[in-house]
């Protein structure tokens, strides 16, 4: 199970205004983590792009951003999401070799043990960059460089599963993402059919 991170008290104390306490407490409480949440993956992306301009090896530049994303991977999967918002994921084989994937939130994830500044980094960071790398999957195939394509590929797997993960987390294991997608959906047709003026 997680540990639960000991909280601060957020009453102001004898000398303290509550400019103070708002201060204290949008402060990062987890720098390194949420530093290292977002410098693996910008990193991979950077050599992505720069690396034809600094080196012309592509061994060197494909083992290099490979290893970023893998490095990212690890720690976006097993560090910054317990620290930054109190989630965690992983796939587990049973004796039987079946194979099924684990979900697991802190309890407490109200206000005070998850920091709205953290948790908007982790969020961010999570979503933007796969979007980046669906983007070089699209250009390597309309420009024709397929020596990249399995970089990028792997750039979108790695991306990819960490966000499927976390977003299964966030919605709760059990969730169907695609029955959660359609219910949405359904809903939202419905409200327009019902809101919808009547003809002339």
């Amino acid at each position: 199970m997680l540990r639960q991170d000991s909280l601060e008290c957020d009453v102001p104390l004898f000398h303290e205004d509550e400019n103070e306490v708002r201060q204290r407490k949008s402060k990062i409480k987890h720098p390194l983590a949420s530093f290292f949440h977002l410098f693996f993956r910008t990193m991979a992306i950077l050599v992505y792009l720069l690396c034809e301009l600094f080196s012309g090896s592509f061994i060197a530049c494909m083992v290099t951003i490979i290893l970023l994303l893998s490095c990212d991977f690890w720690t976006v999967k097993n560090v910054t999401g317990r620290l930054l918002v109190g989630l965690r994921w992983w796939n587990q084989v049973n004796a039987d070799g079946r194979s099924h994937w684990v979900f697991e939130s802190r309890k407490d994830t109200s206000r005070k043990a998850v920091l709205n500044s953290e948790s908007r980094i982790f969020w961010l960071g999570l979503i933007v960059c796969p979007i980046f790398w669906v983007i070089f999957v699209l250009s390597t195939v309309f420009s024709f460089k397929i020596k990249w394509l399995g970089v990028v590929i792997m750039g979108v797997v790695l991306q990819w599963a960490n966000l499927y993960g976390y977003v299964r987390c966030k919605v709760g294991g059990g969730t169907n993402l695609r029955s959660m997608a359609t219910s949405y959906l359904g809903l939202q047709l419905f409200k327009q059919a019902v809101n919808k003026p009547d003809g002339p």
